[in-house]
Parts: C-alpha cells; sequence; structure tokens
C-alpha cells in the first residue's frame, strides 16, 4: 500500500516537477521566453503583461507544471511582481483546459452523448471568460510592458554548452526546495485520505445538499459521484440514467457542472497543493490555489446560472 498509494506516485510527482523545473531554465537560460512568447504576444501587450507570462500561457498548453515552474523563477528573480504572478497563474486556466480537454471528452462522449458536447461547451465558455477577466483586469491594474523590436532580451546570449552549466546549478538549488516541501505535503494529505478526513468532508458535502432541491431528484447521486469517487463514475451514472430516458441532457449537464464546482476544493488540496507548493514558497501556494479556485467556480456559477435561466 505504501509503494503503491505513497512512494510510486510521490517518485512520479517529482519526476514531472523536477522535469518541468529542468525545462523552465534551460528555456531561460538560452533566452528564448521571448521567442516562445510570441505565439501569445497580442494577448499579453492587451492585459499589460510581460513576455514571461506570455511563455507560460504557450507552455501551459503542454505543461502546467512547466508553466507554473517559469512564473516561479520569474518571480524569484524578481522579473515579474506579485500582481502579474497571481494573474499569469489565473491567465493560463485556458491553455490548462485544453490540456485535459482530450481526456474529458473522449470519456464522455461515450457514456452520456449530446449532453457532453454541453458540458464541455459550457465549461470551455468559463475558460474562456476567465481569460478575458484576466486581460481587462490586466490592462486596468498593471503596468505597461515595454518591447523590444524583435521582442529579444538584451542580455548576452550563453551557449549550448553554457545554458546547460546555468540550468544544473539553479535545477540543483531548486530541486532541494521541491523535495523539502513536496514529500511532507504529500505524505500528510495521503496519511488524511486513509484515515478517511477526505471521505468524511465528502460525505459531510453530499449530506448537505438540501440546498439543490431545484435539481432533478436523481441528480443528487451523480453529483455525490462527483464528490466521493471521481468524474468518471458520475459520467458512468448519468450515462445509465439518461440511456433509461429518466434525465433529459440539460439534467445531465446541470448535475455535472454542479458535482464540478462542489468538489473544486477537495481536488485542490488533494492534487495542486503538493505540487504547487514545491514550485512556490508555501504562502504563495496557498494564495495561488485560493484565488485560482475561487476564480474557476466563480466562472462556472456564472455561466451555469446563465444556462440554468437560459436554455
Amino acid at each position: 500500500m505504501l509503494w503503491q498509494g505513497l512512494a510510486l506516485p510521490l517518485l512520479k510527482l517529482i519526476f514531472y516537477i523536477s522535469l518541468g523545473l529542468a525545462f523552465a531554465n534551460f528555456i531561460e537560460s538560452l533566452n528564448w521566453t521571448h521567442k516562445i512568447a510570441l505565439v501569445a504576444r497580442p494577448l499579453i501587450r492587451l492585459g499589460h503583461l510581460s513576455s514571461v507570462t506570455g511563455a507560460s500561457f504557450s507552455m501551459a498548453f503542454f505543461s502546467g507544471i512547466a508553466a507554473n515552474t517559469m512564473l516561479a523563477e520569474a518571480f524569484d528573480q524578481q522579473r515579474i511582481d506579485k500582481k502579474e504572478l497571481v494573474c499569469a497563474n489565473l491567465f493560463n486556466s485556458l491553455p490548462t483546459y485544453f490540456l485535459h480537454l482530450p481526456t474529458m471528452f473522449f470519456i464522455s462522449v461515450p457514456l452520456i452523448k449530446g449532453a457532453a458536447l454541453i458540458y464541455v461547451a459550457i465549461t470551455f465558455l468559463a475558460a474562456l471568460l476567465r481569460t478575458l477577466i484576466i486581460l481587462v483586469v490586466g490592462r486596468f491594474f498593471l503596468e505597461e510592458k515595454k518591447y523590444t523590436e524583435l521582442g529579444l532580451a538584451a542580455e548576452k546570449r550563453l551557449t549550448l554548452r553554457q545554458a546547460l552549466v546555468k540550468t544544473g546549478k539553479r535545477f540543483r538549488k531548486r530541486l532541494k526546495k521541491i523535495v523539502l516541501f513536496t514529500v511532507p505535503i504529500y505524505t500528510v494529505i495521503f496519511v488524511i485520505n486513509k484515515a478517511g478526513g477526505f471521505d468524511l468532508l465528502e460525505a459531510f458535502m453530499a449530506d448537505h445538499l438540501g440546498i439543490l432541491s431545484w435539481l432533478h431528484p436523481q441528480s443528487l447521486g451523480i453529483i455525490v459521484l462527483h464528490l466521493t469517487a471521481e468524474f468518471t463514475a458520475g459520467l458512468a451514472v448519468a450515462g445509465a440514467l439518461l440511456e433509461a430516458g429518466t434525465m433529459s441532457y440539460r439534467e445531465i449537464v446541470l448535475a455535472l457542472l454542479v458535482g464540478n464546482i462542489l468538489s473544486s476544493p477537495v481536488r485542490a488540496v488533494r492534487h495542486q497543493l503538493p505540487y504547487y507548493a514545491g514550485i512556490f514558497s508555501s504562502r504563495i501556494a496557498i494564495e495561488l490555489i485560493v484565488y485560482n479556485q475561487c476564480f474557476r467556480v466563480g466562472s462556472l456559477v456564472a455561466v451555469s446560472l446563465v444556462y440554468y435561466l437560459f436554455f
């Protein structure tokens, strides 16, 4: 149990964080940050964001860990301030959404058919809304950044060998912090989980769903499974109810959205906290998770409310 439940997942987590850290440091050492940021240049200029944020946004389409590591390095080196760090982390919600979209889409379509298209469309609109809000906030609250003609930094270019040496030095220094914070936090969460702490929290949330009486009665089964098990379990029940003609597409979608919203805090503690604490300082990690989840839940509530009222 300790190997399968704790040691192996922890080793995988540290490996992926380390890989993202090495990759982000290597890109920074070669001064490629500005080149990668060119993809997102129109957006970052509109939101008064820096090229580091643009590079992180582009990187988040492939690796959320690498994107956050890039932001952590820039913040530690004082190339971005805390306001931009928070905005950049929230700004990455759209590419992070696309990163998980294929898995979500191809699991949900066979089970809930057309309802999957509606659910994906609504969650996509929520991610898009978050991106637009960050652009507006950045436009008004961040200072406008100055960009060179070619978008390249003025510092001296390094050879490949020099970049590897510089990456190695930064990597070893940062890896100590990753191990120091990630291992104990992940272990504590593992112990709490095995002791039934998360089960009690999820059961408490599941037992207090009376405020959801406006939903179809069968929706509660989907929501409870979303809370106590995982997204796939809720989808399986939703698919069965849909096949039996008990619930409509609209009722299935609303149940999944409510389950998604209510399960967000538990998922944040269980999945985000261990790796965020390895990348950022403990205080910054907690702040970013709180901002991220509040922003995510708020956007989902907004678009879900529009769907409930007008469709």
